[in-house]
């Protein structure tokens, strides 16, 4: 599992989320560890070159942005 920080779209806290680094496109929900609020987590997945793990397009949005 790989870790990765965002900020969380409604209260600006520093969230942390472990990925499974898995490639591919990925889409789904996770609760903000402070408030609690819901949050769309969309993000790719790829290899490079050398075969490291990179996040790409990665997006946390809120769920009225959907």
């Amino acid at each position: 599992m790989e870790e990765y920080f965002y900020h969380c779209p409604y209260c600006d806290a520093p969230i942390s989320t472990l990925i499974e680094p898995v490639q591919g496109w990925y889409d789904y929900e996770e609760d903000c560890e402070v408030c609690c609020r819901p949050i769309r987590l969309r993000f790719r997945i790829v290899y490079t070159a050398t075969g490291h793990v990179r996040v790409r397009t990665f997006s946390a949005t809120t769920i009225d942005d959907l």
